[in-house]
C-alpha cells in the first residue's frame, strides 16, 4: 500500500520559499511620493503675494473696459501632499473647478478640500479678496508643514468664459530644507468647459468637456481669440506670484500684509507694449458702374475695420477701392 505523503526535495522547498518572498515584495504598496517627501524639521510660514499685470498696453486686444472691466476673482490656495490635486494641465476639470473657472464660485472646491483634509491629503486652505482691476495685488500668509509641502492656487480671469491662472503642486520644500523665496510667472489656462473665444463670449458649454490647456499667443489658432497675438512667440505673464519665507518672530509680531500695501520686492514689473495689428473685413462686392458713356464709369467697393491697431502695430490699409468700368446703360450702344 502506497503512502499518501508526497516527498518534496530540499532544493525545491528552498525555491518555493524564494518565489513566495518575491511575490510578496511585488505586492507591497507603491510609494506615490517618488522620493519627494519633505524631511524638513517643523513647519514654515510664508507670505504669498499675487500681482496682476493685465493691462491694455500689454494685452490690448479686446481689453475689457466695462460690463465688467478687467479684474481678478478671489484667490484660492491649498497646501497639500501628492495625493491631492486642485487642478492639473492635461486633465479634465472637476465639477468644483468648472464652477470656479466659469463663475468664480469656491463652494464646491472648499467642500472637496475639506474631504481631502479628513484623509490627511490637504493641510490648509486660504482665500484672498478679489482685485477690481487688471493691475493690482492681493496677499495672505501661509503655513506649510512637512506633511503638506505643496502649494496649489487659482484665480479666475474676469470677464472670461472659463479662463484662469494658477499654480499646480508647487513644492516649497527641497529635501530637508524649506525654500526661502519663489517667484512664478502665471499664464492663462482654459478649463475646457466653455467654448467661448473672447472675454465677453456668452455661455457656450463644451460638450463633451475637454482637458485643461494653456492658452498661448497662437493657441487657440483663431483670430477671434482674445489672446491671439500671432506676432508674439509667447504671451507676456498675465500675473505673478511671489512667495517668501517669514521668520517665526516676524509672523507673530506683524499684521498680515494689507491688500493695499505692496511690499517693495513685489512691485509690478514693467513689460514692453504688445503691438496690435489692424484687422479689416473682406472686401464688399463691387457697386454699380456709374458715369457718362463718353468717359467711362467707375465702380467702388469697401471694407471696414475689425480691430484698430495699438502700440505701434501695423496700420490699417485702405478701406475703399475703385476701378474703371463701362456703365450698364452704355452697353446697348456698343
Amino acid at each position: 500500500m502506497m503512502s499518501s505523503e508526497i516527498f518534496v526535495p530540499g532544493w525545491l522547498q528552498q525555491l518555493l520559499v524564494v518565489l513566495l518572498r518575491f511575490t510578496l515584495s511585488c505586492a507591497a504598496p507603491v510609494n506615490l511620493n517618488n522620493g519627494t517627501e519633505c524631511s524638513a524639521r517643523g513647519p514654515a510660514s510664508y507670505i504669498l503675494v499675487f500681482t496682476g499685470h493685465w493691462s491694455p498696453q500689454t494685452f490690448p486686444k479686446q481689453y475689457p473696459l466695462f460690463r465688467p472691466p478687467a479684474q481678478w476673482s478671489k484667490l484660492m490656495a491649498v497646501t497639500h501632499n501628492e495625493q491631492y490635486r486642485l487642478w492639473q494641465e492635461g486633465a479634465p476639470a472637476s465639477d468644483g473647478m468648472r464652477s470656479f473657472a466659469e463663475q468664480g464660485l469656491t463652494v464646491d472646491l472648499v467642500k472637496d478640500a475639506k474631504e481631502a483634509r479628513k484623509m490627511r491629503e490637504v493641510g490648509s486652505m486660504y482665500r484672498t479678496a478679489g482685485i477690481p482691476s487688471g493691475i493690482g495685488h492681493s496677499s495672505t500668509e501661509l503655513l506649510l508643514t512637512p506633511r503638506s509641502p505643496l502649494l496649489s492656487l487659482i484665480v479666475k480671469v474676469i470677464p472670461s468664459p472659463d479662463w484662469f491662472v494658477g499654480v499646480d503642486s508647487l513644492s516649497l520644500c527641497e529635501g530637508g530644507q524649506w525654500k526661502q523665496e519663489v517667484t512664478f510667472d502665471l499664464h492663462p489656462f482654459d478649463a475646457g468647459t466653455d467654448s467661448g473665444f473672447t472675454f465677453s463670449s456668452p455661455n457656450f458649454p463644451t460638450t463633451p468637456p475637454e482637458n485643461i490647456t494653456m492658452i498661448t499667443s497662437q493657441k487657440p489658432n483663431h483670430p477671434a481669440n482674445s489672446f491671439f497675438y500671432p506676432r508674439l512667440t509667447e504671451l507676456p505673464p498675465l500675473a505673478t506670484i511671489w512667495v517668501k519665507r517669514q521668520g517665526r518672530s516676524s509672523v507673530r509680531q506683524q499684521n498680515r500684509v494689507s491688500n493695499h500695501i505692496l511690499p517693495e520686492a513685489t512691485k509690478p514689473h514693467r513689460f514692453s507694449e504688445t503691438p496690435l495689428d489692424c484687422e479689416v473685413s473682406m472686401w464688399s462686392s463691387w457697386g454699380l458702374c456709374l458715369g457718362p458713356c463718353s468717359r467711362g464709369g467707375l465702380r467702388h467697393r469697401t471694407r471696414y475695420i475689425l480691430l484698430k491697431p495699438a502700440n505701434s502695430g501695423t496700420p490699417c490699409p485702405e478701406l475703399e477701392e475703385q476701378e474703371e468700368c463701362t456703365p450698364h446703360n452704355c452697353l446697348a450702344y456698343q
